[in-house]
């Protein structure tokens, strides 16, 4: 198992200047809960994530993110309205990234629900979407996760300007390769791990 939470945690207990034990009073769990965690035997519930948060000074996110990395299998999406395009570009996602779990979606509101219940560590958004635009479902995301990645798709580089304004961290073309995915990992603004390799 990864040790990606455990070494966040510790990191964030020792910058608030808190011993394991003060941090487990301040959370009324024991020392030992607090040890466990910290060495990657355990891992929190949701609720104790929340209290860990409020107690450390740190947003919630930082370490739902964390947590979500302990798996080491990060969620990647792809959103196109276009069946076609999306079930053809699938496959050159699973190329590039072949330890990510990739789910496609042709539907905003079926992406926004999806990552709801799960980190999003990476989005491929085309721009023009049926009832909506790619750049709202960015802003829908990182709303609900501000360290998720996304990139845009699009056919027509005059969205180039507005896609950076989003807080995006890239922007492709398509017809999108393996090669130009591999090329977008290395602009991620949250780099996440995958199979214990750092992307």
């Amino acid at each position: 198992m990864s040790l990606f939470f455990a070494e966040t945690l510790r990191k964030l207990r020792k910058e608030k200047e808190l011993s394991q034990r003060d941090l487990a009073n301040k959370l009324y769990v024991t020392r030992a809960t607090v040890a466990r965690w910290e060495s990657g035997a355990r891992l929190p519930d949701a609720v104790m994530i929340a209290r860990l948060s409020d107690v450390l000074g740190t947003d919630v996110s930082v370490l739902f993110s964390a947590k979500a990395q302990n798996d080491e299998i990060p969620n990647v999406i792809m959103v196109d309205d276009r069946k076609l395009i999306l079930s053809g570009s699938l496959p050159v996602l699973e190329e590039a990234l072949p330890r990510a779990s990739i789910t496609g979606f042709t539907d905003a509101d079926e992406a926004i629900a999806y990552a709801t219940d799960h980190f999003v560590a990476l989005a491929f958004l085309d721009i023009e979407l049926r009832n909506t635009s790619g750049l709202e479902l960015c802003r829908a995301l990182l709303e609900i996760n501000p360290q998720t990645n996304v990139v845009f798709l699009t056919a027509y580089s005059d969205y180039a300007l507005d896609a950076w304004n989003t807080g995006a961290s890239g922007f492709m073309l398509k017809p999108i390769t393996p090669e130009g995915v591999r090329e977008q990992l290395h602009n991620l603004r949250y780099p996440f791990r995958m199979g214990g390799d750092e992307v």
